[in-house]
């Protein structure tokens, strides 16, 4: 089961180019290793970004 909450914060560091609190590095979508985290996180950009 994904949390929404991780999956919010995630996509808002990758669409502010955000750091990677694990990296120090900007935040970017392949840095999610888990499919089913990373296919929300896609989900949730594609639903909550105009012009997408």
């Amino acid at each position: 089961m994904v949390n929404q909450v991780v999956v919010r914060i995630a996509a808002d560091r990758i669409l502010s180019r955000g750091l990677n609190p694990k990296t120090g590095e900007v935040y970017v979508l392949d840095d999610i290793t888990n499919p089913d985290y990373r296919a929300a996180v896609e989900d949730y950009i594609l639903e909550n970004t105009e012009g997408i």
